[in-house]
């Protein structure tokens, strides 16, 4: 079972001090038993002490050992459940840019939400399966101590009973897991349908062939799989019923037939057998929940297996950051960027650039000229298939790409605005937040307590004013901007282009501005237009 190999590589220590606990409670259930049906057997209204001390024992016994193999079980699970979320999130943190853009948001999602969740609640009911399968184990040893004949008899039958679950198992587990990657379907399915609700309202026809053709297809073919795969594991409730009942009735009309048995024997195994069958009925009610958890352990490991295919080989040193740098140049860099489908493809370059501190450049072009491509190779998100990097004397490679990171600030156009101030230092910059909020009219929408904006529902235009108040924090030598003023008023894309940007030049900062707003180029020292992926042309303004 992959949740408990799961569990075992978390603590080894842990997990087979609970199998060895659960072993003593399941020993004391199986003993409370053996003593019960003596007991019955030997019926006095006085029975010896020794019985009624062996009974408290027993019960103190299995009592607290079912509470101390819980606590333990709880423990390692949700610790293992913890350290699975935090290794997931680096993981995905550590891989490549391009790799991540391929995968998809949804599929990332589904992985850190559904997965981890089934994942969480199957180790939630685990520490009440180990009790349940230690009586179990307790309740056999028992029987076999009563008669070796009939525990073959039984031990073929569970072996049997058992061969049969593997198969209706496996067939069910198929099955979960076709409908967990459905789950990955809908979950784009409803993106889109969160993300595009406005084009939806507004286009009956699309509105209805999206309803249809995507949303109702992927829904309908996870509603067959998964009701077909929790069938298959209702029907081994009914088989484990059924089997208990029929060893029951063997033991009561056939086996007295070939081997001799006492009443006070018969009525221990038709007594154990009984008591058997509510942990089995546990156990087996909670198989979906155990399946789906083995289920996105496998997807979870399929998916990790690809991240660390694809991580970046990040080397975090002390290396300080060179905020007197003076020449960023590219050479010959080329990039091509494969898009979902395997026959789209987008190339730059190769592209030779150089930039100054204190420098103002304006990167122009069409839709899928390449801008966004080039700004991600700039900012080292993308790792360039061929071609070099410079930083003064530092060539950027695998060892100080992190170091090469921590030189920029940027404001991306599908940028993501934190709630509040993070990686900044807020202790003397109260003033600064007070001024810039003000500045770009927002004092009265954001208020910053202990480094956290009060509130993020803003508009969009509202939430890129806040987004550049937070990179102006963060005290980078080069900054970027990808379209931010694309959907700013006249105000505050004058304010940008006439006082936020030359401010920056100022203090000796590198601004690459994505832009379309001709009416502002005479602010640029230099201005590169890119067409197809090329530099048409890179101009200096005189």
């Amino acid at each position: 079972m992959n949740l408990v190999k799961f569990l075992f590589r978390s603590s080894r220590r842990l997990m087979l001090t609970a199998l060895v606990i659960g072993l003593l409670s399941g020993s004391s259930s199986a003993g409370l038993i053996a003593l019960i049906s003596y007991a019955i057997a030997n019926f006095s209204v006085t029975p010896p002490l020794y019985l009624i001390v062996g009974f408290m024992g027993l019960a103190l016994t299995a009592l607290f050992t079912s509470w101390l193999v819980r606590v333990i079980l709880i423990r390692l699970s949700t610790e293992a459940v913890f350290q699975l979320q935090m290794s997931l999130s680096r993981q995905i943190l550590a891989s490549e840019l391009t790799y991540l853009e391929q995968t998809g948001s949804s599929q990332l999602l589904a992985a850190l939400t559904d997965d981890i969740q089934a994942i969480a609640d199957a180790v939630y009911i685990l520490p009440f399966l180990g009790i349940n399968l230690a009586i179990i184990i307790g309740c056999f040893v028992y029987i076999a101590w009563l008669s070796w004949q009939f525990f073959l008899i039984v031990s073929s039958l569970s072996f049997l009973t058992v061969f049969a679950f593997r198969f209706l198992l496996k067939r069910g587990q198929k099955l979960l897991k076709e409908a967990r990657e459905d789950r990955d379907l809908l979950f784009e399915d409803f993106r889109t349908l969160t993300q595009g609700i406005k084009e939806l309202k507004l286009h009956q026809q699309k509105r209805l062939d999206f309803l249809q053709e995507d949303l109702r297809n992927n829904a309908s073919r996870f509603r067959r799989h998964s009701i077909e795969g929790l069938s298959i594991l209702a029907f081994t409730d009914s088989i484990g019923k059924f089997v208990f009942f029929w060893a029951i009735g063997l033991v009561l009309f056939i086996i007295p037939h070939f081997i001799t048995l006492s009443p006070v024997t018969l009525s221990s195994y038709v007594l154990t057998y009984t008591y058997l069958l509510g942990p089995f009925e546990n156990i087996v009610n909670k198989l979906p929940i155990i399946t789906k958890a083995d289920v996105a352990l496998q997807k979870l490991k399929m998916l990790g297996l690809s991240l660390s295919n694809n991580a970046e080989e990040i080397i975090t040193n002390q290396q300080n950051v060179n905020l007197d740098w003076q020449q960023l140049k590219l050479k010959e860099i080329t990039h091509i960027y494969s898009g979902e489908l395997e026959d789209t493809h987008f190339t730059l370059g190769p592209i030779n650039l150089e930039f100054k501190a204190g420098e103002i450049v304006f990167i122009i072009g069409g839709n899928g000229s390449g801008k966004s491509t080039l700004a991600k190779i700039i900012t080292g998100l993308y790792t360039p298939d061929s071609g070099e990097i410079w930083l003064d004397k530092e060539m950027i490679n695998t060892n100080n790409r992190e170091w090469y990171r921590q030189h920029f600030a940027v404001i991306f156009s599908d940028f993501y605005l934190f709630n509040r101030l993070l990686g900044i230092d807020i202790g003397n910059i109260n003033n600064k937040i007070k001024y810039y909020l003000k500045l770009f009219n927002l004092e009265h929408k954001v208020k910053v307590n202990s480094g956290r904006f009060s509130t993020t529902a803003l508009s969009q235009g509202q939430r890129k004013r806040l987004a550049l108040l937070t990179v102006y924090l963060e005290e980078r030598s080069i900054y970027l901007f990808d379209e931010w003023a694309a959907d700013q008023d006249p105000t505050f894309k004058n304010i940008l282009y006439t006082e936020f940007l030359p401010q920056l030049k100022k203090q000796g900062k590198l601004i690459l501005a994505i832009t379309h707003d001709d009416r502002y180029f005479s602010v640029a020292d230099r201005i590169i237009k890119l067409n197809s992926g090329q530099i048409e042309y890179d101009q200096e303004r005189v």
